[in-house]
Parts: structure tokens; C-alpha cells; sequence
């Protein structure tokens, strides 16, 4: 008997992966737009330059690759990569930082390992720590808050600092640059001086430029939790990084108050709230298994910590998140759910 084929009236949904970094790039806004407010239009040229740099490369790839331009270049992924490390940048920084650093995560980072999907780290933490290690007097070019001068250049005026690295008369760089909290504890944490002040400084007053990071994280807390309420990611690594890096400064404000920042400090300052739901949660380079996910951001959190206390740069969300993407297969291996029917997991 001869049966005719019909075919399954299943409806036609979006892309997953263009809706997916759709929602990211909505998230990213509110923080996008509160550090433009605070830290001056330097922000959105980063954010700008990586952007187009990203695409130019990823097309370059492309072709390089003979793959089809249109399904990769709208997916959204490169543009998501190229904001994240964007928004790592200093806000004073030179126009070259962004454009070099993009073009390396997208060949070098991306794909040079098969593209998305085959990466086994974070392609936008790779950028900004080769920047880091090669170039580290560009990459603390931050200024300060509004309420200093740092945001007080114009569009045009941040452009041509940017570019030309040209500013308005009268105006000068030591005047507009200034340490982040984290370098100003660090600073006196090497000196071996009393950083209890420091820490209780950041909240102290309604100054914008000693309270930045705590409005840049709450913004970020902001689309973070769009995202969760949208499903775009789990809670698992978001909180267990969190709950990792008060811990770790907890213990640490506990053995010496005097030398070491507290936990509230090290929550609010710095990349962790936004590398918490934005850096660690990348859907490639971190855990895939529920129990691996809370042991991957616990991770990210723990190291984040220690590197900011013991290591040689301020910040470590970065060099954690990019030590953990190591970590990730031997992760999955020990933390994978029993098979349905089994009370145990398979071995291997």
C-alpha cells in the first residue's frame, strides 16, 4: 500500500540562539546606559568599536572558512561578545584597545576553535586578559564618576580623546583619570596600611564617584534578573558565585578586618554582579550539568577573590572565569545526573 507523506503542522519558531541573545543585548542595556551616565560617552565608543571590529572579523572568518555570512553574523553571538568585552574597557582608554581586542576573541578565541559552540573559553574574558597582560598601562585609563569630570567630555570631545588622543584645552588626563576602588585597596593592601576605612569610604556620602560600582551593579542585577525570569539563563551559577565570593572574603575580613576588604565590598565593586549573570553564565564555555553549574560559579567566585587579594591585578573575574572554563569538562564528568531509571549515574 502506497501512503501519501504529509507533513507535521508543527509551528515555525525564531532561531534559538538569535532569541537568546536578543534578551542578553536587552539585559545589557541597563547597565550600558547607567555606565555611560556615570563614566561619560567613552563607554559607548568602546562598546561601538568592539562591535563593528567583531563583525568585520567574524566575516572575515567567515569567508576565510567559506561559511555563509547571513546565519552567523545574525545570530547575535559576535554582537553579545563584542558588548561584554566592550564594556570591560576603560572608559579613557584609546580607540585600538577595543578594535584589537575584539578582532582577537572573535579569530583567535572563536573561530580559530570552530566557532560557536567549539570554543572552550570565554571568548570575551581571552580578549580583555591578553589585553591586560600586553598593554596594562592603557587598561587603567578609568576616570571617575561624573561628579569628578570624568564624564564631562562631550561626545565628539571622547571621540577625538579616543581616537586622536587629543583633549579640550585646559584640560588635562591626570585631571580626568583616577584609581577604581579596587585599585585603591589594592594599593593600600600592598602597602600593608589600614584598608577598613577605604571599604566603609565606598558607601560613605552621596558621592557619585565613590558609589559607581554600586549603581553599575545594581543595574546589572537588573538584567541579570530579566534574564533568569526569561530562562535565558539558570540561577545556579549566578548565585553560587556570589555565595562563593562572599564567602571566601568573608573568611578572609574575618581573619584580618585591618588587611582585607569585606564581603559587601567585594560584591559590589568591580565585574562581579555583572560577571556573575553575564560572563560566567556564557552557555559553552561553563558547566552544562545542574550540580556542575553551582560548582563552576562557586569556583569563579572563590578565585575571584583570592586573585584580587594575592594575585598581580586588581580584578579577577576574568583570570577566574578563564581558569574555571579549564576546569569545565573535568566538571561535567563527576557531576552528571543518574539516567532516568537509574538511581546512580552511568560509568564510563
Amino acid at each position: 500500500m502506497k501512503f501519501t507523506p504529509v507533513a507535521v503542522p508543527t509551528p515555525e519558531t525564531p532561531n534559538s540562539v538569535t532569541r537568546m541573545m536578543g534578551w542578553v543585548l536587552l539585559a545589557l542595556l541597563p547597565g550600558t546606559a547607567v555606565a555611560i551616565v556615570l563614566l561619560g560617552w567613552g563607554v559607548l565608543i568602546n562598546v561601538l568599536l568592539a562591535v563593528v571590529a567583531g563583525l568585520c572579523a567574524e566575516a572575515l572568518m567567515l569567508r576565510i572558512r567559506r561559511r555563509p555570512l547571513r546565519p552567523f553574523l545574525s545570530d547575535g553571538s559576535v554582537i553579545v561578545l563584542a558588548w561584554i568585552f566592550g564594556l570591560c574597557l576603560p572608559n579613557l582608554g584609546p580607540w585600538w584597545l577595543p578594535v584589537f581586542g575584539s578582532v582577537f576573541a572573535v579569530v583567535v578565541a572563536k573561530q580559530l576553535y570552530g566557532g560557536l559552540g567549539f570554543n572552550p573559553f570565554n571568548p570575551a574574558m581571552v580578549g580583555y586578559v591578553v589585553l591586560l597582560i600586553s598593554f596594562p598601562e592603557p587598561m587603567t585609563r578609568w576616570g571617575p564618576a561624573i561628579d569628578q569630570g570624568g564624564a564631562a567630555l562631550n561626545f565628539w570631545q571622547s571621540l577625538n580623546w579616543s581616537i586622536g588622543g587629543v583633549l579640550p584645552s585646559g584640560v588635562g588626563f591626570d585631571g580626568l583619570s583616577i584609581a577604581t576602588p579596587l585599585d585603591r585597596v589594592r594599593e593600600q593592601f600592598t602597602a600593608g596600611s589600614n584598608i577598613h576605612d577605604a571599604t566603609l569610604s565606598l558607601f560613605a556620602g552621596h558621592s557619585l564617584s565613590q558609589a559607581w560600582n554600586l549603581w553599575l551593579s545594581l543595574a546589572f542585577l537588573g538584567g541579570g534578573l530579566l534574564l533568569l525570569w526569561r530562562g535565558v539563563i539558570r540561577w545556579h551559577i549566578p548565585l553560587a558565585m556570589l555565595v562563593g565570593v562572599a564567602l571566601m572574603a568573608g573568611f578572609l575580613w574575618w581573619l584580618d578586618p585591618n588587611r582585607f576588604a569585606s564581603p559587601l565590598f567585594h560584591l559590589v565593586t568591580g565585574a562581579t554582579v555583572f560577571g556573575a549573570f553575564f560572563v560566567a553564565t556564557d552557555p559553552v564555555t561553563s558547566s552544562t550539568t545542574p550540580r556542575g553549574r553551582l560548582v563552576f560559579g562557586f569556583g569563579v567566585g572563590v578565585l575571584t577573590v583570592l586573585i584580587r587579594n594575592f594575585g598581580s591585578y586588581p580584578d579577577g573575574v576574568a583570570f577566574a572565569v578563564l581558569l574555571m572554563n579549564l576546569c569545565v569538562p573535568l566538571i561535567d564528568y563527576y557531576t552528571q545526573p543518574a539516567v532516568f531509571g537509574h538511581k546512580t549515574r552511568a560509568r564510563r
